[in-house]
């Protein structure tokens, strides 16, 4: 039999104090937190160290009452043997072990697993560790565990915040998914909206345009990925007449095209993996990780509102989460029927070959069936128009410059997309645990990677002209498969999808250098466009080599680190397509092969095996993001060229990812319903102000 340590902590009990807090709705609480510094441990330096000492004492003096509010237990980690598994998401017996030891309670069994929340789970494999494990963000609600378990009281006592370990705040965190966000925002500033949708236009900040409207403003929002969805929703809900312009097919008619092109080799060139519902996020991994802050409260209702539509929760918990196109198709059937709830009008098959302008302003746009190009145009009248086109509609990057529209060039990445058998990636990971996989139904996650490689330049033995690039790795698809995601029949351009279950028996992952107008400029191509050309220009090699019919030219890494094509047979491959041998070196310029071979010998060293007879390189990827920008202003959103446009979105050059995207296309929203006096505050006063996701190298 199991005793009670007969302590004082255990047997006694003091109701705690009542301090009156004020909680208000979807704002982020302020977390007592501290950012570490990059050198941990005895690497830091002497003053480093007295820094944190003195920001440990402020933290441990800002917590005003230890027994209210929430404390957020992190890195608590739980050995694979302890832990159910990656899709158990609550607390566990192994994980309760972890969260008494940090509290100093003697019993993990009497903690009650109501006063615990897991926030995050991730699964950490580096060969540093002893172990892999599971690792935790838990979040202890200080009222209800003292309300189970009055014993606790005398260990929170003893509870000090900790940089990156413990952590108080004074109320629990308030999220919700947008819908829920705007209603609320709706009732606090109920007069003002009600006024607004049938006032005057709002001023806005200094460079937006007005004028009077008896009646809803009318706007279009062209593209229907994550951005233009965002951005209907909003100005839906505040009660805008919005139609959304879509190029390519619902899902249920683009999954039918892309069958197609996959069977029977046949491109739409509206309607495949780039064009259509959802956006090319649709038929990729359906990645939500995102650089521009996890936490923040524009993704967590971002994230929200994707459960909303039938997302799994999982991804609000997850340290790594991903859709899966086959759970991506109902989510965005369920989003398009909650637009036209709201009266959106949706126009499939529907393409924007110009805006209509007068006297320096958007007015509306001349539209055309994608379809049938030899109907006859028509032209429909906006108030605003809302740019949210992909960074794939070239087309319509000349529509711009055809009305004067600035578009400064910009940074982006080319490269080779490299494929493994999973079980080399399981293996290379995970070793003796990679059994434990089971293709995706096991206890641990499908092994993924992440690799990057700064290259200076000034090392003699590094590759010549490579300065001051990057090569990393790009969309990783942990059992996945290789797809063709051009939209022009003499071009080839490859990406990596997966479903859900991560099943595939390939991994993949693109390997990119970056690139800018110098590059361009190597091969004579300059202008706000260089970036695009220079794209095209990859492209149509790449589709040389590969002998047409959407063939990919591939090459084994064995043969590319050795410059020579083998006549033997190339390895397996996912693309279904079609693969042909050949030597890649002849692709891109010298500078960018030389980065890549010299990237992925530093990448072998991580990962002894990465160079292997198994591993294939399939040409090209050349749209790894935006290679424009188009300015606009940083509050009202709206282009600096051209009132009543509002440029959002990957294709605009302001997001890079699902996430980030939804993100631009949430604020940008918010920023047109405040411009047409639909609402009388921004965003902003409700989640803070949004991070750009910017150029992203690593």
């Amino acid at each position: 039999m199991f005793l009670l340590p007969s302590t004082s902590k255990l047997c006694s009990f003091h109701p705690p104090n009542s301090i009156p807090t004020r909680v208000l709705p979807y704002a982020r609480p302020q977390t007592l937190r501290i950012l570490g510094a990059k050198r941990a441990g005895k690497r830091r330096y002497p003053s480093e160290k007295k820094e944190l000492k003195l920001k440990h004492k402020e933290i441990a003096g800002d917590v005003k009452n230890k027994y209210e509010g929430i404390w957020r237990l992190s890195k608590l980690g739980v050995s694979v043997d302890k832990d159910p598994g990656k899709d158990f998401l609550g607390v566990s017996d192994g994980l309760l072990e972890q969260i008494a030891k940090v509290l100093e309670f003697p019993v993990p069994s009497m903690l009650p697993t109501e006063a615990f929340t897991v926030v995050r789970k991730s699964f950490d494999a580096r060969k540093r560790l002893k172990e892999p494990k599971f690792v935790y963000i838990v979040e202890m609600d200080v009222d209800k565990l003292l309300s189970l378990e009055p014993r606790a009281w005398d260990f929170i006592s003893e509870l000090e915040p900790k940089v990156g370990l413990v952590e108080h705040m004074p109320e629990a965190r308030k999220s919700g998914d947008l819908i829920n966000i705007i209603q609320d925002f709706k009732k606090v500033h109920q007069g003002f909206v009600s006024r607004g949708s049938v006032n005057n236009r709002s001023n806005g900040s200094e460079g937006s345009h007005a004028h009077p409207t008896a009646t809803k403003p009318k706007i279009a929002v062209v593209g229907s990925g994550p951005s233009g969805l965002f951005a209907a929703l909003v100005l839906a809900e505040f009660g805008a007449d919005v139609t959304l312009l879509e190029r390519g097919q619902p899902v249920e008619q683009r999954g039918r095209d892309i069958g197609a092109l996959v069977v029977r080799r046949m491109l739409q060139t509206e309607s495949n993996f780039c064009f259509g519902e959802g956006g090319a996020g649709t038929w990729s991994d359906g990645k939500l990780v995102t650089r521009i802050g996890r936490n923040s409260g524009s993704v967590l209702a971002v994230m929200e509102t994707l459960v909303h539509f039938g997302a799994p929760e999982g991804i609000l918990v997850d340290g790594k989460p991903h859709l899966g196109t086959d759970r991506l198709v109902p989510l965005l059937r369920n989003f398009r029927q909650h637009l036209q709830q709201l009266g959106v009008t949706i126009k499939f098959g529907t393409r924007v070959d110009d805006l209509l302008v007068d006297n320096a302003q958007v007015v509306g746009v001349k539209v055309s069936d994608s379809v049938d190009r030899q109907s006859n145009s028509q032209k429909w009248g906006y108030d605003a128009v809302v740019l949210a086109v992909g960074h794939s509609a070239r087309d319509f990057y000349q529509t711009l410059l055809s009305h004067n529209i600035d578009l400064i060039p910009k940074d982006f990445a080319v490269g080779l997309r490299i494929e493994h058998p999973q079980e080399v990636v399981n293996s290379l990971q995970y070793s003796g645990l990679a059994t434990e996989v089971r293709r995706g139904r096991g206890k641990v996650p499908v092994a993924d990677y992440k690799v990057a490689k700064y290259v200076s330049g000034k090392d003699g033995e590094e590759p010549s002209g490579a300065t001051s690039r990057s090569c990393y790795s790009f969309c990783m698809c942990p059992g996945g498969q290789v797809v063709l995601t051009s939209t022009n029949p003499s071009e080839i351009c490859i990406n990596g999808m997966s479903f859900s279950k991560r099943a595939s028996k390939w991994a993949n992952a693109a390997l990119v250098v970056t690139v800018s107008a110098k590059d361009f400029d190597v091969l004579n191509l300059r202008g706000p466009l260089a970036g695009v050309e220079f794209q095209r220009e990859f492209e149509q090699r790449a589709a040389r080599m590969g002998g047409g019919n959407f063939v990919v030219p591939v090459q084994t890494v064995t043969d590319f680190m050795d410059n020579k094509l083998s006549v033997t047979s190339v390895p397996p491959s996912s693309y279904r397509l079609g693969v042909k041998a050949a030597n890649l070196h002849e692709i891109f310029p010298i500078h960018i092969t030389e980065t890549l071979q010299h990237s992925l010998s530093v990448f072998d060293k991580e990962l002894p095996g990465f160079i292997s007879k198994e591993a294939l390189l399939h040409g090209v990827e050349t749209r790894t993001s935006s290679p424009i920008q188009i300015p606009r202003n940083n509050d009202t959103y709206e282009s600096t060229s051209l009132k009543g446009l509002y440029p959002v979105g990957e294709g605009a050059g302001y997001a890079g990812g699902i996430v980030s995207a939804a993100v631009d296309g949430m604020y940008a929203g918010f920023a047109v319903a405040k411009n047409f006096g639909l609402c009388n505050e921004g965003i902003e006063s409700i989640l803070g102000k949004a991070r750009s996701a910017g150029f992203l190298e690593y």
